[in-house]
């Protein structure tokens, strides 16, 4: 989604990645909330990372690194396809527009999913994998959740009332958790069969995930300082407390095993709801260059994590 600080094979970087620092960005998106959610500022020059994963006897590593969107400019927002093939992201360009593109893992094999006028962000792989769904900016600044088929057919907006949406996930195929940005931000559950929403939670984080058994967890913020890993139960709509974040932690995402892990600052933390605790550190990614971790995207077989941060120069 958006961020305050979205074929071409062996693709010419050098003039692909001539991006601009400066773009059209989301102010309310990390803590407190605004009605008024877009304003033009500086955009971070962050990078996307593939940190190679391995766990044995429950013991998760880090085994190697490396910068899949290197250069100077905005490249965030990963998330992976459903074969763990390639991963999906935001890439900002130096005409302040934000597009959704799709690489491969290792980096090479680059397409341009999005070619709207428009601005996308927060590229999600649909129920099914027919099509991503993503966050729109449309021409009058509505942020609507939109559906782009992956075939080349005709977009379509999925919740047509339903605005400005920040970010989202699918709990089912016709079930959603949106951030819906406001004063404050709230948790809504959505069903595109009825094109309606019902607001669970307010101060919520933009950090939203379906786990396998279906539950949806964010981050509540309770106070500036007081962040919580939150499970929602989509059917009974009850709430529970996993941990609570490191500080000021918002960003997570769940390994296939149940565990979760976040980043605090070059630090790659897990947590494990099933036997509680607190969080561990895994590894220090600075060996690797990498520091001021924030989002993270796990492949599907859990080998490895999409690392969203600034590369040590």
């Amino acid at each position: 989604m958006l961020d305050p600080r979205h074929e071409m094979s062996s693709p010419d970087r050098g003039s692909r990645f001539r991006l601009t620092a400066c773009a059209i960005a989301l102010a309310a998106s990390a803590t407190a909330g605004t009605a008024a959610p877009l304003v033009a500022q500086a955009v971070p020059d962050v990078d996307i990372f593939l940190v190679d994963l391995v766990t044995r006897n429950g013991t998760l590593t880090a085994t190697g690194a490396r910068n899949l969107t290197s250069r100077i400019g905005y490249d965030n927002q990963p998330s992976w396809s459903r074969d763990g093939r390639a991963i999906y992201f935001t890439s900002i360009g130096d005409d302040a527009q934000a597009d959704i593109y799709r690489m491969d893992r290792q980096g090479a094999a680059l397409a341009r999913v999005t070619m709207t006028a428009e601005s996308e962000y927060s590229a999600t792989v649909v129920p099914g994998g027919s099509a991503i769904s993503v966050i729109r900016v449309e021409r009058d600044s509505t942020q609507r959740l939109w559906r782009v088929p992956l075939d080349g057919g005709a977009d379509q907006v999925i919740l047509a009332d339903i605005k400005p949406v920040g970010y989202h996930t699918w709990a089912s195929e016709t079930t959603l958790a949106l951030f819906v940005l406001g004063s404050p931000n709230t948790l809504q559950l959505a069903r595109t069969s009825t094109g309606r929403a019902d607001t669970i939670i307010t101060s919520i984080g933009r950090s939203l995930h379906t786990t396998r058994d279906g539950s949806v967890s964010f981050v509540h913020k309770v106070s500036a300082e007081e962040w919580w890993l939150m499970l929602l139960d989509t059917r009974t709509r009850a709430m529970q407390r996993l941990v609570q974040m490191p500080l000021r932690v918002e960003d997570y995402a769940w390994l296939p095993d149940g565990r979760v892990v976040a980043g605090e600052g070059s630090l790659l933390k897990v947590f494990d709801p099933r036997t509680g605790g607190s969080w561990e550190t895994v590894a220090d990614l600075a060996q690797f260059g990498i520091r001021d971790i924030t989002r993270l995207a796990v492949s599907p077989s859990g080998d490895a994590i999409a690392v969203v941060a600034v590369e040590r120069r």
